[in-house]
């Protein structure tokens, strides 16, 4: 039999195993008109046709905005750029862990600062003068002065001289993150030494040595003990660890490490996802600051979608604790990994382990933009307008606020202003960030190893 699907106003139509029609309502006239034309010349028998909206959840659809709320997302991206240009080294660029006095460089967080940069200077916020003048002293500092091991960069290194600080392991996720912001970097300036020096970073990287002659990537290593015993082995931010090492044109992992970590589903107050560990909302949105996966499908697993659907179980195990917390309402949710009041702590939603105690993360809604942009816009305003001055600062908002305990955090941390960087970005310029590395070979070996299909669905029509 055949199947009609609308995407972006066109049909298809292909078969399947009963003998029916099913025909989007988000199509025009003119394309459904269309479609009868074409069905009146097939011949088929016991054709049923139902007319319906697709039962699957929506991928938010073009989002309209108002000039304010355009104004204020510009505002809130520009103004999470000014962390990297004020926390970074002036003579090696590795930005800062967090705003604390004497905190060390983050390798995640120079990372996000390189792709920063770029982008900065694509919105006319910086000179283009000084985004590749500073991407490069950066690009330098790695390839030849900062601290590594077979390629990966330890995870937390002196802001001046580059070594390892607080014995911190070679960390392959880190890594993997620099990594993808180096390669944004040198996809807006292709064809300079800024996108040879990234290669070069790239290709360096032993991503096979990392697996430990085991089936999975594992999370570090350090002189003292070597390879850490905790490895990639269940879905999380490794996607991004998993697109770079598959895609690796010079030591890659074998394809059968795709399919080798865990797929672990479950649901909450309807929303089924292949859920994190910890159930924090940046194991959903880091590698999706770089990956398009809108049209990817993982067999029958579209990252995107599943995003979507952990991010909305997010807001809904927030409000869960409505009654309990003053922090919890339909405007205000986030629970991911964030400075709280005790200190740092992986505070996630469900599915997974659900830690909560009242305190909110605004990267965490910022984040889920792309994925939830009613629920989360509804969030950046109340944030913004309600508690003000409270959590918003120099840098945009600071990393976490918990309204029971009267605790505003007056801290940032790189990589929270990174996610919030990089998704309003992809949000407000049409997927500019997606755009520039889904065009990397390496990422699209990686697709071809890793046997993902490209679809062309109503999920993939998304235009941000």
């Amino acid at each position: 039999m055949i199947r009609a699907d609308c995407f972006r106003g066109s049909v298809r139509l292909r078969r399947t195993t009963t003998d029916c029609f099913f025909f989007g309502l988000c199509a025009p006239r003119a394309t459904v008109d269309c479609f009868f034309s074409r069905l009146c010349r097939l011949r088929t028998t016991a054709v049923l046709i139902i007319f319906c909206i697709f039962a699957a959840p929506t991928l938010s659809p073009a989002y309209p905005l108002t000039s304010a709320e355009t104004k204020l997302l510009q505002k809130i991206e520009y103004d999470a750029l000014q962390y990297f240009l004020n926390h970074a080294d002036s003579r090696t660029g590795l930005v800062r862990d967090n705003s604390r006095a004497g905190s060390p460089a983050s390798i995640a967080a120079t990372g996000f600062g390189l792709a920063a940069l770029a982008i900065g200077a694509d919105r006319g916020w910086i000179t283009h003068d000084l985004a590749r003048a500073n991407i490069l002293k950066t690009l330098i500092f790695l390839e030849s002065g900062a601290e590594q091991s077979h390629g990966f960069f330890y995870h937390f290194l002196d802001m001046r001289s580059g070594k390892r600080v607080w014995k911190s392991e070679a960390s392959s996720i880190d890594t993997a993150l620099l990594v993808a912001g180096a390669l944004t970097a040198a996809a807006y300036y292709p064809g300079t030494e800024i996108e040879k020096r990234a290669l070069k970073i790239y290709a360096r990287v032993n991503w096979e040595w990392m697996m430990n002659h085991s089936s999975l990537v594992c999370m570090g290593w350090t002189p003292e003990t070597g390879f850490l015993p905790y490895y990639w082995d269940s879905y999380n931010e490794l996607l991004i660890l998993q697109a770079l090492a598959l895609g690796s044109p010079t030591h890659p992992i074998p394809p059968s490490a795709w399919n080798a970590w865990a797929r672990n589903e479950d649901e909450y107050h309807g929303h089924k996802v292949i859920n994190s560990y910890s159930g924090s909302l940046f194991t959903y949105q880091y590698s999706h600051a770089f990956i398009d996966f809108r049209n990817l499908l993982d067999i029958d697993i579209n990252y995107f979608k599943n995003s979507v659907e952990a991010s909305l179980a997010n807001r809904d195990y927030s409000l869960s604790f409505e009654k309990n917390s003053k922090s919890y309402s339909a405007f205000s949710w986030g629970l991911s990994a964030a400075d709280g009041p005790g200190g740092y702590r992986a505070y996630g939603g469900k599915p997974g382990q659900g830690i909560q105690d009242g305190t909110i993360a605004p990267h965490a809604a910022i984040g889920s933009l792309p994925f939830t942009p009613k629920e989360s816009l509804a969030a950046i305003k109340f944030f913004y307008l309600k508690l003000g001055k409270k959590i918003y600062k120099q840098y945009g908002f600071t990393a976490a606020f918990n309204i029971d305990k009267k605790f505003y955090s007056n801290e940032y941390l790189g990589i929270d202003q990174g996610i919030i960087l990089l998704m309003i970005e992809n949000f407000l310029n049409d997927g500019s960030v997606w755009k520039k590395f889904m065009a990397l070979s390496c990422i699209k070996d990686w697709i071809e190893i890793a046997q993902l299909q490209k679809t062309s669905t109503a999920f993939a029509s998304l235009k941000l």
